[in-house]
């Protein structure tokens, strides 16, 4: 039989064991933790979902590099610029295919309730490729014959039962911008942060509806390069022979304008993002105030073990170990509970809301950052455990 091992090696999981001591006050420093990591997912959640939101149809388009106005601030208020630029852009050997696409909000009106209601329409030749062949198959067909429009299913209700009359076999007729139109198809895409509907017309039919609209003006354009092509360096090659009344992205460089554009020049990533720092303070406020009367409540015990022999460090390492377990305990259930809202707010308002591995590695860190912050701050105390002042 092997002798006991000295007291000084001897390993009691001394952080748990005075959290478990009170499960009352564990339990409200998890529900605590909780509380601020849920408030954490939800705003941050907020944010990139609308962020997401904003870039719907842009995921969509067919195109490799984008061409937009120079005056363009963002999809809900895009400029002209000519459509020649296309033309030139055709010059570059890399280049395959162009489509110009106009791109403006008209108001709809419901052929039930006879209320109007903006909605995104998108005008192109219907034998040009417009979205990706999975968003828009073989309906641009459709398009072919003047007055007839591609309406989205997934736009919001307001704009009439448009989706159950198609799927029921009826004609829907109803005005956009004051002139008659009718439904020959739907589409799914999805309603964008900019706009709750979309309809796709025929570049002929959308100057009929839009009529002060220059006939050579477009409001985005669209390049496809041949596989393998470089498309930064195109670009380039694009910026230096065009005229600078015309700006090229790339695909994901057009999204990323869109989503700079809610950003930075508007109040949204402002207030998600500081409703996310008051779940942070809030939970700091919390775990501190926990981990500071755990500390007070047994500073005489602490104050026995520094007279036993044990080092100060040692017993600051026992209250960072407390706030570290409360971080993992109070992480697991603002996750989960953080992916059930998640479902819930894209049932109920369709933002692309997703627990998605970064979010979840942030709001890890802030747990983490919040638990040992007051965890350092709650060390303070222990240098009140004087055994001469306390005995």
């Amino acid at each position: 039989m092997s002798p006991p091992l000295p007291w000084r090696e001897r390993r009691i999981p001394l952080a748990w064991l005075l959290l478990i001591r009170q499960p009352a006050r564990l339990a409200v420093a998890l529900a605590g933790i909780c509380f601020a990591g849920i408030l954490m997912f939800m705003q941050l959640g907020f944010r990139d979902g609308l962020f997401d939101a904003s870039i719907t149809l842009h995921k969509l388009l067919d195109a490799d590099l984008v061409v937009i106005s120079p005056r363009t601030m963002s999809s809900i208020a895009m400029a002209g610029f000519p459509r020649r630029r296309l033309v030139q852009v055709t010059a570059d050997p890399d280049v395959v295919g162009t489509t110009p696409v106009n791109w403006n909000q008209l108001l709809w009106r419901n052929p039930e309730t006879r209320t109007t209601r903006s909605i995104l329409t998108l005008g192109f030749e219907p034998g040009d490729s417009l979205f990706l062949p999975s968003a828009l198959g073989d309906q641009a067909r459709l398009l072919t014959q003047r007055g007839r429009v591609l309406f989205d299913e997934l736009s919001r209700p307001e704009y009439g039962p448009v989706a159950r009359w198609m799927k029921e076999g009826r004609t829907v007729e109803t005005e956009v911008a004051g002139k008659r139109i009718r439904v020959a198809g739907l589409v799914s895409l999805g309603a964008s942060f900019g706009a709750d509907g979309n309809m796709l017309t025929s570049r002929e039919t959308f100057l009929r509806l839009l009529p002060n609209t220059p006939p050579g003006s477009i409001e985005l354009g669209l390049i496809r390069l041949r596989p393998g092509a470089d498309a930064a360096a195109v670009a380039q090659r694009l910026r230096q022979r065009l005229p600078k009344d015309v700006a090229i992205y790339s695909k994901r460089g057009f999204e990323e304008f869109e989503i700079n554009y809610w950003r930075g020049s508007t109040a949204i990533g402002f207030i998600f993002t500081l409703g996310a720092a008051m779940g942070f303070v809030v939970g700091c406020v919390i775990v501190y105030q926990i981990l500071h009367s755990d500390v007070s409540d047994h500073l005489p015990e602490y104050a026995t073990l520094l007279a036993m022999g044990y080092p100060l460090r040692d017993l600051l390492g026992v209250v960072a170990r407390e706030g570290f377990l409360l971080a993992i305990l109070g992480y697991l259930p603002a996750w989960l509970t953080g992916q059930m809202l998640y479902v819930m707010v894209r049932k109920g308002t369709g933002l692309p809301v997703q627990m998605d591995s970064q979010r979840s590695l942030v709001v890890l860190a802030m747990i983490f950052t919040m638990c040992m912050a007051s965890a350092l701050l709650a060390m303070r105390k222990l240098a009140d455990a004087d055994p001469a002042e306390i005995f």
